[in-house]
């Protein structure tokens, strides 16, 4: 909580475009969650520390009127999931590292099974509408339903990130068509443009990984015949 309240206190100033004001932290907290998104292109496991920084940033932006002064609109599922990204950013970044070290790619693209694939679409559903009533509860900004869906979302394109699945970044893009018009309407302009230039970035993500899956070729171990052995013909 008091490194929080540190960081709300460091970043705590404004920035003057035309009649609105965007808040500096929220700023650089997508500035942090933008270089991740560019490292995790390049497939780079410095994208995971990157990242958690920025969701420590924005974290303290959506719960603004919770731990600072800041009269702004709590997004409850953008602050829940800023908190996800740091648990699945952890995963992602030892499951990365380990493949680093073990002398092979950070991560090697492919698609997703048909099976992972209606797994996910399922989570993607039934998580809007189980934790709709959830956040609504809590006092999250109204419609309550996208605020559910930009949380459920942002969950399983960062697991499938970890993954390695090329599909992830798709699941960015519906997470951001119904996530940009929330935070523009929210006031939060910095990340509501931010998500939107996301939008464009992560169908150019998509793509790279497509290549990369397709370059990528499976190896095939073969073993030098036994001098020793004689073989019958």
């Amino acid at each position: 909580m008091d490194f929080l309240r540190w960081l709300i206190e460091a970043f705590n100033s404004y920035i003057t475009v035309g009649s609105s004001a965007l808040l500096v932290r929220e700023v650089v907290g997508n500035v942090f969650g933008l270089a991740s998104a560019l490292g995790g292109i390049r497939r780079k496991v410095w994208a995971w520390p990157v990242g958690i920084i920025g969701n420590i940033l924005l974290l303290t932006v959506f719960l603004g009127s919770i731990f600072g002064h800041d009269q702004t609109a709590n997004l409850l599922g953008q602050a829940g999931r800023q908190i996800m990204f740091i648990a699945v950013s952890f995963y992602g970044w030892q499951r990365w590292k380990s493949s680093r070290e073990s002398g092979g790619s950070a991560v090697i693209p492919r698609w997703a099974t048909g099976t992972e694939r209606i797994s996910l679409a399922v989570v993607m559903v039934v998580g809007t509408v189980a934790l709709t009533p959830i956040f609504g509860a809590l006092g999250s900004y109204e419609p309550v339903w996208a605020d559910a869906w930009t949380f459920v979302g942002s969950l399983l394109a960062t697991y499938g990130m970890a993954k390695g699945l090329v599909e992830f970044w798709l699941i960015w893009v519906i997470v951001d068509v119904v996530g940009v018009p929330l935070l523009f309407s929210a006031g939060y302009y910095a990340s509501a443009f931010m998500y939107l230039f996301y939008g464009c970035f992560t169908l150019v993500g998509f793509f790279i990984w497509w290549k990369a899956k397709n370059d990528s070729k499976p190896s095939i171990e073969t073993e030098m015949p036994d001098p020793t052995v004689k073989v019958n013909l």
